[in-house]
């Protein structure tokens, strides 16, 4: 009887039959490595017949090898390059931070000395300038232009019986003529503006031409001025009483050039410039029928 088993007690231990041979089963672990991420990622299967789930320690620390493994990987894999960045204690890598030095006041100290030193180096600028046109000015007054009058011709002159435009009756004076002097510039380094006040020519001051002048000449340059004087039917009331007409018509008529030349040199611009003026004054003596070329001496004319 005791040799005798059931049928169900042969079903039962026909599987445990091969547990007369026992063998431990073996475990596959599979774990990422750096070579999985550039190689096949397929899993690796490697035998650990050691590893069982009676060793938790060696799971648990393949775990945390594997983790770091795939944390370091993505570092490496965004820097470029392997342990580029420190870390600190976390396991983050650090990153570099410009710290500023000095405080706010520091900056404006800086900016008021360079202010400061712009202000100098300006007024320093302008001081130089100022003294070199002060020399380049000194250096150009004693170029007076030189002035000469030469002659006076008389074109038309006619001396007679009217009245002026309120109908008072008068002796009246007709005169044109062309003035001609000699200009010369002296300066070496500038042109002068040449101009005059009216060119009268007056008759016991009383205004019977006038004319104008105004021209410019270059430097160190000699030039001849033609300035025409005109006027027609002049009253000259009173004065005129004094004036003798021969029995031919002839008339001696005491006249007086009078006009002021003015001179500009431009020497740097229109920041130094250099003035001069000269008063002239020449008398002369036109017949009103021998109208003959009136030539003035050296010594005919005062220049001031």
């Amino acid at each position: 009887m005791l040799s005798t088993k059931s049928e169900s007690d042969i079903t039962s231990l026909a599987p445990s039959s091969p547990s007369r041979s026992p063998k431990r089963p073996v475990y596959y672990v599979q774990s990422p490595s750096r070579d999985s991420h550039d190689g096949d990622k397929s899993s690796n299967m490697q035998p650990s017949p050691m590893e069982s789930p009676s060793h938790p320690s060696s799971v648990g620390r393949h775990s945390r090898n594997s983790s770091a493994s795939r944390f370091s990987g993505i570092f490496r894999s965004s820097s470029g390059r392997k342990g580029g960045r420190k870390r600190n204690d976390k396991g983050w890598p650090e990153c570099g931070v410009i710290m500023e030095e000095g405080s706010y006041a520091e900056f404006e100290d800086k900016a008021f000395v360079r202010r400061f030193q712009a202000f100098i180096a300006l007024l320093t600028f302008v001081v130089l300038f100022t003294v070199f046109c002060l020399i380049i000015w000194g250096a150009s007054r004693p170029y007076k232009a030189e002035i000469v009058v030469k002659s006076f011709a008389v074109h038309n002159i006619f001396v007679g019986e009217g009245s002026d435009f309120s109908g008072v009756p008068t002796r009246l004076l007709t005169i044109n003529g062309t003035l001609k002097m000699s200009v010369y510039n002296p300066a070496t380094i500038f042109g002068i503006h040449v101009s005059s006040n009216p060119v009268n020519l007056a008759y016991s001051e009383i205004t019977v031409a006038t004319g104008q002048l105004k021209y410019y000449q270059p430097r160190k340059s000699h030039r001849t001025i033609s300035v025409v004087l005109k006027g027609e039917k002049v009253p000259l009331y009173g004065a005129g009483s004094s004036l003798t007409v021969t029995q031919n018509g002839a008339a001696e008529v005491p006249l007086i050039l009078t006009f002021e030349v003015r001179s500009r040199g431009n020497v740097v611009g229109k920041l130094v410039r250099t003035k001069h003026r000269k008063q002239i004054s020449c008398p002369l003596v036109i017949n009103s029928i021998n109208t003959k070329l009136v030539k003035f001496k050296k010594d005919s004319c005062t220049y001031d």
